[in-house]
């Protein structure tokens, strides 16, 4: 709260006038000065990882060393075709690092568009400078929304009230007055003022913060964490096999010392998913690049993934579903008051708040200030009490004290006027009243004595594109719950022209008890008269339930729940404060640009899902093939070409395009389990069938080149299975679908009956009977497959 005179600013603590030198800020000579001391907020917020830091996480993995020192072996005991395993990996790894650093270049990009630009003061003037141009001993203005970037101590206070729940835990507002210290990482939720910079830097809390949120990050995702689990399951299976392996290959070394190290190397670099990890760094990639492309800056990598698992949005309905601005259609006098009279009030309210939110700004626009009025004392407008107000000390010497505010907050129960507002709120109008008051603006129970002078009528103007993704979200059972601060009515009537229908809920009227506030949240559509600790305790009531929940905001009063929210989304002319605490900033301000976000991450989640069960085939039945091997001491019946082959054209290619397709299902939980439930079998079906065939093909051929006949037949059997496998998992199908796996068989067609590639692959189908034989074992092993999987499938939706 402000008190003023015709002269300088007095604050209620410290009754003497800012210095002027101090309230005119730093010197452009001065800001010099202290950068050429090094005083300078000089820590980068960072979007993303360093280039540096993309190709050490691209090239040195476990799986490229394991691949690695295989490669190198290869390279010294066989022809160059069992060594194009190598130059896959080195084209995977450069693959990764290429989309990895686009992806950071429109992080980067973004980053900038969407950063917070401080307003400062210097020579006596307001600017706006980024963040890491501040200095030691700056003046920064600080109004609604804005967030703390640096430490400081107040130097101005105009009922100014500083949230710091974030760094305290504290729920409450702290009044700030001059004097008093202000912590980076808090946020203005009431008021406005300026501060000194007294901490700059690393110095800075505000700084780490920053940092740490606005990071671009590949951790604590579900999908990657399932992925690192699978990958130290195969490890462990890799060890033991691989040495037994080994160890049986050099004793069963029939066909020479080389030959058998090739045919071991051939059977350890199948169990290695070294695509997998890859694809999905490259999915996500991709998944940034494409929403940057609608200006969506993505801050924390995870929240593509999360987003695709949301079952339930909460929309606040000011700057989600209407736009920012509003109009006053109407003022309606109540008991006979005089409309003049009443605009001069309006307009001297408007010209007593330096930071006016929308509907002061319309009231503005509508009554101008008459300049005859001065401001004694004012109170700005909070979300936990619902008005501002001010004292004035009137041209005729009069003084008054008007509240404006909610009706229905302001009034009681049984005012003849709240009907009139209520049918108002019937036709999605919004209503202020405007009330005259007796008492003081500090007083808590200052509204006790309100009298009803005029109801302010302000029209919203809905976003264009709202009605469209509140149907993409009821198309995608996706439930919308709109959660506002203003009157349930309106709210509801708003929400019922957009098509989203449902039971209307004061949330005044919601239980405590978390248990039962969950309960009429499943029940109720939309909530009005929200207070923003009510918005941060329903969205820890619905994930109580289990529901995975996105908040959606801009102002001040989303911010607690924006940051408790399974995903926070906020618009990018939202406050300062939302856009910190928030995953994703829609730069462009379209709300339907959610969708596209949805649509990225079920792409991404349900196609990884996919692939994952593509690349845990191979290395199921690889294993198996080892173990089967080892157990009847016999060759391992591919070289590393056979399997380079057979990989590529049965997995990774493929892999490629469906890890890019288009995917609207909705991500679901224990990616692990349900990978594994699809990939066991089928590794174990095709390893099985795959052996079988070997073995009869052992006792077919005999003589000079028996073994590689028998190789080609084992590879006939695998190559078709795995084709099998693709083409159940490219279902449904579509034309390219279709194309993708048509044109894998035939390069593998090709490669049979061209003699160069014959030799190349040192593959030969030799005879009739043994190529039959083993097309029939593919057939059942097809077969059965098919069975299992519709099996495990039944189980699972059971």
């Amino acid at each position: 709260m402000t008190h003023t005179d015709a002269g300088a600013e007095l604050d209620p603590v410290h009754p003497v006038p800012i210095p002027a030198a101090r309230a005119r800020g730093l010197s452009t000579a001065e800001v010099a000065e202290r950068v050429a001391r090094g005083e300078v907020n000089d820590v980068p917020v960072r979007s993303s990882r360093s280039l540096a830091e993309i190709v050490r996480a691209n090239v040195f993995t476990r799986f490229n060393a394991i691949i690695g020192v295989l490669w190198l072996i290869m390279l010294f005991v066989a022809p160059v075709q069992d060594s194009l395993f190598g130059y896959v990996i080195i084209a995977n790894t450069g693959i990764g690092v290429f989309q990895e650093w686009r992806a950071k270049k429109t992080l980067d990009s973004l980053a900038v568009i969407g950063e917070a630009k401080p307003t400062v003061r210097r020579d006596g003037a307001a600017m706006e400078v980024s963040t890491s141009e501040i200095v030691l001993g700056e003046l920064i203005e600080i109004g609604p929304g804005d967030k703390v970037v640096v430490d400081g101590e107040c130097v101005e206070a105009d009922g100014l009230e500083i949230d710091e729940s974030l760094l305290t835990g504290e729920a409450d507002p702290v009044v700030k007055r001059r004097g008093d210290p202000v912590m980076s990482g808090s946020f203005v939720v009431a008021g406005g003022g300026a501060f000194e910079a007294t901490k700059v830097g690393r110095e800075a809390y505000a700084a780490q913060l920053a940092e740490e949120a606005s990071r671009f990050t590949l951790v604590h995702s579900e999908l990657r964490t399932g992925i690192s689990t699978i990958l130290k399951y195969v490890t462990w299976m890799m060890i033991p096999t691989a040495i037994g392996l080994v160890i049986s290959q050099l004793v069963v070394k029939q066909h020479g010392f080389k030959d058998s190290v090739a045919r071991t190397v051939g059977g350890i670099v199948p169990m290695v998913p070294e695509g997998l990890v890859l694809l999905t760094s490259v999915a996500f990639a991709i998944g940034v690049i494409r929403l940057g492309r609608k200006q969506c800056l993505v801050q924390e990598l995870p929240a593509i993934e999360g987003l695709a698992r949301v079952d339930t949005v909460c929309l606040d309905k000011t700057g989600t579903l209407t736009e920012g601005g509003m109009d006053v259609t109407e003022l309606r006098p109540l008991g006979g008051a005089d409309e003049t009279y009443v605009r001069k009030v309006l307009g001297a309210l408007g010209e007593s708040d330096p930071r006016p939110n929308a509907s002061l700004q319309a009231i503005i626009n509508a009554c101008p200030d008459s300049g005859e009025w001065r401001c004694v004392e004012s109170l700005p407008f909070s979300s936990a009490r619902k008005y501002s107000g001010a004292s004035f000390s009137e041209s005729d010497g009069e003084s008054s004290t008007w509240l404006l505010g909610a009706p229905d907050v302001l009034l009681g129960d049984d005012d003849p006027a709240l009907a009139e507002t209520g049918r108002l709120n019937e036709q999605g109008l919004r209503v202020l009243l405007l009330a005259r008051v007796s008492g003081e603006l500090d007083d808590p129970e200052v509204a006790r004595e309100a009298s009803a002078t005029a109801l302010v009528v302000l029209e919203q103007r809905l976003r264009p594109d709202a009605a469209e993704t509140l149907a993409y979200f009821a198309d995608q059972d996706v439930h919308a719950k709109v959660i506002s601060g203003d009157n349930a009515v309106s709210v509801g009537a708003v929400a019922g022209k957009l098509g989203l229908t449902g039971k209307v809920v004061d949330a005044r009227q919601l239980p405590a008890d978390q248990e039962e506030m969950a309960k009429s949240l499943d029940e109720g559509t939309v909530f009005g008269r929200v207070t923003p600790q009510q918005k941060r305790d329903m969205v820890a009531a619905l994930q109580s339930r289990g529901h995975t929940v996105a908040m959606t905001g801009d102002g001040v009063n989303d911010v607690l729940a924006l940051k408790d929210a399974d995903i926070g989304v906020s618009m990018g002319s939202g406050s300062e404060a939302t856009r910190a605490v928030a995953q994703i900033v829609l730069l462009n301000n379209s709300f339907a640009t959610l969708p596209s976000v949805v649509a990225e991450g079920r792409r991404v989640i349900g196609n990884i899902t996919r692939v994952a069960t593509l690349f845990l085939v191979k290395t199921v039945y690889s294993v198996l093939l080892a173990v089967l091997v080892v157990c009847w001491r016999v060759e391992y019946p591919f070289l590393p070409r056979h399997l380079t082959l057979l990989s590529t054209l049965t997995i990774g290619v493929p892999a490629f395009f469906l890890a890019l397709a288009p995917n609207k299902e909705r991500a679901k939980p224990h990616f692990v389990r349900r990978v594994m439930r699809y990939s066991i079998p089928g590794g174990v079906i095709a390893g099985a069938a795959t052996f079988v065939t070997y073995l009869i093909a052992r006792h077919h051929y005999v003589g000079k080149g028996s073994l590689a006949a028998e190789t080609s037949a084992a590879t006939l059997t695998l190559f078709l299975i795995s084709m099998w496998v693709l083409a159940i998992i490219a279902r449904p199908y579509t034309w390219w679908r279709v194309a993708l796996v048509a044109s894998m068989g035939a390069a593998f067609v090709v490669v049979l009956i061209v003699p160069w590639l014959q030799h190349f692959f040192a593959l030969k189908l030799v005879g009739v009977t043994m190529p039959w034989i083993a097309v029939g074992i593919s057939v059942v092993a097809g077969v059965v497959l098919e069975v299992v999987w519709r099996l495990v499938d039944r189980r699972a939706v059971v």
